[in-house]
């Protein structure tokens, strides 16, 4: 992969618009698409730039308790 921090930039933004867009997640964000990126181009050199493309799954947050 020619530029590995460009793609894992461009996962880690896809992964914040399924999410929702939240402030105060990009780290999150970046390492679950560092994570997905290296897990790709490990597992597979051709499919690490799929990785980048395929549409982006929902992250979860973990639930907010009511303040009541």
């Amino acid at each position: 992969m020619p530029n590995l921090e460009e793609a894992i930039r461009e996962r880690a933004y896809h992964l914040w618009v399924a999410d929702g867009q939240p402030d105060g997640k990009a780290e999150v964000h970046w390492m679950h698409a560092q994570y997905e990126i290296l897990e790709a181009s490990v597992a597979n050199p051709a499919v690490a730039d799929i990785a980048v493309t395929k549409p982006a799954r929902r992250v979860r947050s973990p639930k907010k308790q009511n303040s009541r």
